[in-house]
């Protein structure tokens, strides 16, 4: 034992301390990981297959901040409009009472779905409690949710109906971090664990099958990664198909099933892991009045291809109003995106990442025996030098019309394919070459 009258040798022996507990805690970390029920590959595949076939969903934040929609007392509030009661300032007894103004007399399920149905989304993750702890859904365990505010209507069961009738996947987000519930912080948060634990239940009981559940707000320091562990056994014990996102526990990349990046697209994506981008159509989550700055119908085409290349999904958020209208510059460009998907959505659903690292032009989505060049950039004299592969090539067509294309394969090993002399879609034209077997890129081009 060193002796504590040494100063050098009482600061190792409070730095051989730290690395204990730390080391200590990250093997129980581990063992209570590995208590968690076994899964094939074949069956997480099985789980996983219709999210990695979706490739793009809505996102969507709602709740008591669509009301002053960023602005209290007649100041304007910075930041992101969900979080105007932290950023605000604002106690909860004076924002709570927002619940009694609650009335979105204009929500109509059906037209919401038929919005993301119509954008080529394949599902829907609505927040059914945000930080600010008002719950969307009918719960039993409190009495600040939506049956206590003048709408008196069960949101969330309206919206997963419509979604089961018109095969949209029903998701829920749901805060881990609660402001309201008083337990919900400092020593009385086991307390509220129950009551956390007690309305995920509700949640995966009482709507029919639920494709994910997306947790948020797991960074408080009352929650651990062994509670997360416990948690996501716990909701794969009432759905045992659920997907779960990795915000469930404190680790980047584990307990749950796909990583989150948040307003950015990795450079090249995560490989070796599900992974899906959540991002705004402006700059808020939930409905700001005076934010105007929205995403180009481009800008959101091409970050869908992004991130499809390489690999990931695409949660693109809107933020409906108080009254329950999604903002008409959102629905718009849903309708232009979703239309350009009924032409190229062959190239984005159930499509792997490009097996290339670069392709000037743009992005590469592939499927067996079936090459996509997404074409952000037409080349001079329709001249496009693709990317090299040790495959024959049988075929170079438009996906958009199917015009054959002319190609060559040059001496040099370069595949020259002649395009039309302007690019039929700006945005993002879909060149399809048929190949033989599985793509191999060239190896001076291979990943």
């Amino acid at each position: 034992m060193l002796p504590n009258k040494c100063p050098l040798r009482a600061l190792l022996l409070v730095v051989l301390v730290c690395f204990a507990v730390g080391w200590l805690a990250a093997v129980a970390a581990r063992r209570a990981e590995a208590a968690l029920p076994g899964e094939t590959k074949q069956q997480k595949d099985a789980r996983m297959a219709w999210w990695r076939e979706a490739k793009f969903g809505m996102f969507i934040h709602w709740g008591l901040y669509a009301i002053p929609a960023g602005e209290w007392k007649g100041k304007k509030i910075p930041g992101i409009g969900e979080w105007i009661m932290h950023r605000g300032r604002i106690p909860k007894e004076e924002y709570s009472p927002l619940q009694k103004q609650f009335n979105p007399v204009k929500f109509d399920a059906k037209q919401w779905v038929g919005i993301a149905k119509r954008a080529g989304m394949k599902y829907i993750v609505i927040t059914s409690k945000h930080h600010d702890g008002f719950c969307l859904f009918d719960s039993k365990l409190t009495d600040y949710d939506v049956m206590g505010s003048p709408f008196k209507r069960d949101i969330l069961k309206e919206l997963s109906d419509e979604c089961h009738r018109q095969g949209i996947e029903i998701c829920w987000y749901h805060s881990i971090m609660d402001w309201y519930h008083p337990d919900a912080r400092g020593a009385n948060f086991p307390k509220y664990a129950d009551h956390l634990r007690g309305q995920l239940k509700e949640l995966l009981t009482n709507y029919g099958r639920i494709g994910v559940l997306w947790f948020d707000g797991e960074w408080i320091r009352e929650w651990t990664a062994p509670q997360g562990i416990e948690l996501e056994k716990y909701i794969r014990g009432l759905q045992p198909k659920l997907i779960v996102n990795n915000r469930v526990g404190k680790r980047k990349r584990a307990p749950g099933d796909f990583g989150t990046p948040e307003q950015h697209i990795p450079a090249t994506g995560m490989p070796g892991w599900d992974w899906e981008t959540c991002m705004t159509m402006n700059n808020t989550w939930g409905f700001k009045k005076d934010d105007h700055n929205w995403k180009s119908t481009p800008d959101i085409v091409r970050k869908l291809v992004d991130i499809v290349s390489k690999g990931g999904n695409f949660l693109l958020n809107v933020g409906p109003t108080a009254e329950g209208l999604n903002p008409q510059p959102s629905v718009e460009r849903l309708a232009q995106v979703g239309a350009r998907l009924e032409v190229n959505g062959e190239s984005i659903y159930g499509t792997g990442p490009s097996p290339f690292e670069k392709f000037p032009q743009g992005r590469c989505t592939r499927k067996p025996g079936r090459l996509y060049l997404h074409m952000f950039q037409w080349p001079a004299k329709g001249r496009l030098v693709a990317p090299a592969m040790e495959n024959e090539i049988k075929k170079a067509c438009l996906l958009a019309g199917g015009r054959e294309l002319q190609f060559v394969l040059e001496e040099t090993g370069e595949l020259v394919i002649q395009l039309p002399a302007e690019a039929p879609d700006k945005i993002d034209t879909v060149v399809v070459l048929e190949v033989e077997g599985e793509i191999k890129p060239a190896t001076a081009t291979a990943k």
